[in-house]
């Protein structure tokens, strides 16, 4: 078992919740990360060390305080416990002697899995799929974002009942005259969950019917969409704030962002576009998580151009964009559509600059190819170049014109203001304005149907 030393570790600090004055402790927690081997393994594109980083980062995004990581090789998954009872003895000495009252084993674990490893460790277990949800129940903020936790984690409950009761062995009393068996308890609760499910289905149906509308009345005022996607700590939300000058919650955290977030932003050429920051991708995430999920991923769908923001300092970046192509194709969209999808290799400044530089100059090739942009979403390195990119995908290349325009005909001149970068101005004797101006080929040709 490959263990991760704390030394270089800090105490995860509790975050205060928004509205109440006190902090929460981080819980005690140890992080597992098995490494299947054979044919339990296809599939996996990451390094066992990579996934254990990511696994870390989960707990931390929750302020779990982690006194204790490792790798676990499985050979062979058992049905009962996943490990071998050799590990599972192991471990349990582990949790005991660290005095954790959390094990996260980033893997996706059965019902009886999950509880035959409490019972042996005497913790509380969280698999892959409950830690991701309890993350997401912690940041979601709009009505939409909760209404989708909560039936998740719901669908997620259903099949572990058995968990949560003791006395599902019960049996209500017989209904009618004949007195038969009656209803189990595990029966009633799960018909009560389901009763639940529907009741969110109902809700969370109103909410989109809402947001379609919304979305109807943008299109009668038409302005491109453009979205970002990217894995989750690609650093979208620090780009969207530098983009909009907005203050979206962004930290070097997972899934700091989960509910979708809209502004308004003008290009250099003049261009009017709506940026659509959304929820962080990530591996192995459970079907019924993605279908809860669906519904912020709407805007990506309908968006005119896909920005792909890739963290090109992390060690992973490689496996991160396949899994973000695998989801944009779930999603109906071609990630290698070059008119279509940009690829943004973000945070170059925190890498070293020889590298940096390669980056760069690989970007700048990248005219006669897939389209890439090199940035600094902190710095602002490569911005400019991003957004004449963009810029170029909606409305054609930047064009320089001369336009002259009568001075009865102001309202031309404050379009031009409105739609494109003047460089130079002139104002003849008699009031005529002579305008240099670059705008888009698209906004040029608006203007001269005028």
């Amino acid at each position: 078992m490959t263990q991760h030393s704390d030394s270089h570790r800090e105490e995860a600090r509790p975050r205060q919740k928004k509205g109440e004055d006190r902090q929460y402790s981080p819980t005690v927690a140890i992080v597992l990360e098995p490494d299947l081997r054979g044919p339990a393994a296809e599939g996996q594109r990451r390094s066992a060390a990579d996934r254990l980083l990511e696994a870390e980062g989960l707990a931390r995004a929750i302020d779990l305080n982690i006194v204790h990581s490792a790798i676990v090789p499985v050979a062979k998954p058992q049905p009962a416990t996943l490990f071998g009872a050799g590990k599972v003895e192991e471990i349990a000495g582990i949790v005991t002697a660290s005095e954790a009252g959390l094990v996260v084993v980033d893997h996706a674990l059965t019902p009886v899995q999950q509880r035959n490893l409490e019972k042996e460790w005497n913790a509380k277990v969280l698999d892959r799929t409950g830690l991701i949800l309890e993350i997401f129940g912690e940041r979601a903020q709009t009505k939409e974002g909760s209404l989708q936790v909560e039936l998740a984690h719901l669908n997620y409950q259903k099949g572990r009942l058995v968990r949560s009761w003791t006395h599902l062995e019960r049996q209500r009393g017989g209904a009618g005259f004949l007195g038969g068996p009656g209803e189990t308890q595990i029966e009633a609760d799960r018909r009560i969950l389901q009763d639940k499910i529907k009741k969110l289905e109902r809700e969370l149906e109103s909410v989109r019917r809402t947001r379609t509308l919304h979305r109807s009345k943008r299109k009668k005022v038409p302005l491109p969409i453009v979205s970002l996607v990217g894995y989750t700590n690609a650093g979208k939300s620090t780009l969207f704030n530098r983009l909009t000058g907005a203050e979206v919650m962004a930290e070097n955290m997972l899934f700091a962002t989960l509910d979708p977030t809209l502004r308004r932003v003008r290009l250099p050429g003049g261009t009017w576009i709506i940026l659509s920051d959304t929820v962080g991708f990530i591996s192995d995430l459970p079907t019924h998580l993605v279908a809860a999920f669906r519904a912020t991923l709407e805007e990506v769908q309908e968006a005119d151009v896909v920005l792909h923001v890739r963290d090109m300092s992390s060690s992973a970046t490689k496996e991160e964009a396949a899994d973000v192509a695998e989801i944009l194709r779930d999603l109906d969209i071609d990630p290698d559509d070059e008119d279509h999808v940009i690829e943004v290799w973000n945070k170059i400044d925190a890498i070293v600059p020889e590298e940096r530089a390669e980056l760069v100059a690989r970007a700048e090739r990248s005219a006669t190819g897939p389209s890439i942009a090199a940035v600094s979403a902190i710095t602002g390195e490569g911005i400019d170049r991003l957004l004449a990119e963009i810029e170029t995908r909606i409305s054609g290349k930047l064009v320089a014109r001369r336009f002259s325009i009568p001075p009865e005909r102001g309202a031309d001149l404050a379009w031009l203001y409105d739609h494109g970068q003047v460089r130079h101005r002139e104002t003849a004797d008699d009031g005529t304005v002579t305008v240099d101006i670059e705008m888009t080929s698209d906004n040029a040709a608006a203007f001269e149907r005028r």
